[in-house]
């Protein structure tokens, strides 16, 4: 296939893609029909008021979540489809999240955060692979500036190192698609700009599909597509 026809074959799609979620004895409609296509190596930012539905729209493209109505379909297969060992699989081999709030396990050491993704899928390493994924997890470190902290325990990292030790733990086990929910909520506009420079360089020059979500129009700007949302709906571009 030709680069820019590889290049537009949808990674996740959602197709009038919709959510209710029951509250006590009413039912709450958290998104409403949505339609959106993401393309390889693609940086799509998704806007808006905290509430107004972007974390649910993510849990949907992240396969977290299941559709109330509608599809969506990542890596070609719908997501309906699958049992929850499929779905598990799925999100723990072709989606990397990325959080607010970093969720590193505090007893680990960097290094050891970073690499986890890949031990959870190992239930025995031989030498030579675990010589090979800490091969992998070092050269993520490298990618993010922290080789030199792999030793050290999250509590001993700022903010902005925490989330970008995230980030490298997202991609250890190069996935297609990229998911990161309010990456720079907790963040000084310095290590912000540093994180989004991340996610660019990840999509546009690793190749992952990235989709954020934020209620920051400044952090919006450094994605290649920018959508809002009003209110569980997804606004035309």
């Amino acid at each position: 296939m030709e680069p820019s026809l590889a290049s537009a074959v949808p990674v996740v799609e959602l197709k009038r893609a919709g959510k209710v979620y029951r509250a006590g004895g009413n039912l709450v409609t958290a998104l409403h029909e949505a339609d959106l296509t993401l393309t390889k190596s693609s940086f799509t930012a998704i806007v808006g008021r905290s509430g107004c539905g972007k974390s649910t729209l993510l849990n949907l493209a992240g396969a977290v979540d299941l559709p109330s109505s509608g599809e969506v379909r990542i890596e070609q297969r719908s997501t309906r489809d699958m049992n929850d060992d499929e779905l598990s699989c799925l999100r723990r081999t072709r989606i990397g999240f990325v959080f607010q709030f970093f969720n590193l396990l505090p007893t680990l050491t960097v290094e050891e955060n970073v690499g986890l993704p890949l031990l959870l899928d190992l239930k025995r390493v031989s030498a030579k692979r675990a010589a090979e994924l800490r091969k992998r997890v070092m050269e993520l470190l490298e990618m993010v500036g922290l080789v030199e902290k792999a030793a050290r325990f999250p509590h001993q990292l700022s903010g902005g190192e925490m989330q970008r030790a995230a980030i490298a733990r997202a991609l250890v086990h190069q996935p297609s698609v990229v998911i990161a929910d309010e990456p720079t909520g907790n963040l000084d506009s310095g290590n912000a700009l540093t994180v989004l420079r991340l996610l660019q360089q990840i999509s546009r020059e690793m190749g992952h599909t990235v989709l954020m979500a934020t209620h920051s129009r400044e952090a919006a700007d450094a994605a290649s597509r920018v959508l809002s949302m009003r209110d569980g709906r997804l606004l035309p571009s």
